[in-house]
């Protein structure tokens, strides 16, 4: 698994730290219902809503009245959904949301929350993935040889959040680094900060990232031939997650419909009213 930092704060008045302990890993899925192949990957990225839209989507079922087996997989959907929302939402973008890239953030601002997100990404690395260059890893995010400086930082901010509140954080690389990055000095992130209590991004920052050579006060001219086959890989592996977490979505889309088709949107529905005591 590649890195990726994701957090858990809890918005007080003072920040104080959160952990949801172990999550399952990625699991990858291929299904076909009602003769509907389900796409490969998501054609565009998913609605911000989206989540909130199929809970209510489904509860309208459960309103309008449904048999015991419809009712039991009206609850496994809900299930997978309370289980797996963060994945989908962000994995569906090529987040990578793995338990290994959790860490701790104890700021108050969006771009704190990105920048911190980032020095442990990078730590992350080397740590549990390329631990040949860990010292190197770690040291990028000092100022004693080859390290990391933030050029710029844009951000899109989406809603207000409120206390109380927790945030998680992903960081993915853009765009495909191995078309351009090979003869630069500077790589581009996009950053997710997902909204616990929303349950949707909260903001999006998108990060210039230089390589530079303390040593030489100056910077480098390439990305080091160990961070660009790391890059790659992790490339590879976000492109993996947008088919993986596009199939969930389809699926779940698939499942709801058919709930719909068979409760309030048949030709003969009739809604469930209860019967009063006689």
């Amino acid at each position: 698994m590649l890195p990726q930092s994701a957090f858990r704060v809890q918005l007080s008045a003072s920040i104080s730290l959160y952990s949801n302990g172990t999550r399952r890993l990625f699991s990858t899925i291929s299904a076909t219902l009602n003769n509907q192949s389900l796409p490969t990957s998501a054609s565009k990225p998913i609605d911000p809503r989206w989540l909130t839209m199929t809970k209510r989507r489904i509860g309208k079922c459960m309103m309008f009245g449904m048999k015991p087996p419809q009712v039991d997989e009206g609850g496994k959907i809900l299930q997978q959904l309370a289980n797996d929302w963060r994945e989908m939402i962000a994995g569906s973008e090529g987040f990578l949301t793995d338990k290994k890239r959790r860490s701790h953030v104890n700021n108050v601002t969006y771009v704190r929350y990105a920048e911190t997100a980032r020095v442990n990404w990078t730590r992350n690395i080397g740590k549990h993935i390329d631990p040949a260059n860990k010292k190197e890893w770690l040291n990028m995010v000092g100022n004693t040889g080859i390290g990391l400086i933030l050029k710029s930082i844009k951000v899109d901010y989406k809603f207000p959040m409120e206390s109380p509140d927790k945030i998680s954080v992903y960081h993915k690389l853009i765009p495909d680094p191995s078309g351009h990055l090979s003869s630069q000095s500077a790589f581009r992130l996009e950053v997710m900060i997902l909204s616990e209590a929303r349950q949707r991004p909260a903001a999006r920052c998108f990060e210039d990232i230089v390589i530079y050579d303390y040593k030489k006060n100056r910077k480098t001219v390439n990305i080091p031939p160990f961070v660009m086959e790391q890059f790659e890989a992790i490339w590879k592996q976000q492109e993996q997650e947008k088919v993986n977490w596009g199939q969930h979505i389809a699926e779940i889309e698939n499942r709801v419909r058919n709930l719909e088709l068979e409760s309030w949107d048949r030709a003969d529905a009739v809604e469930d009213n209860g019967s009063a005591p006689q």
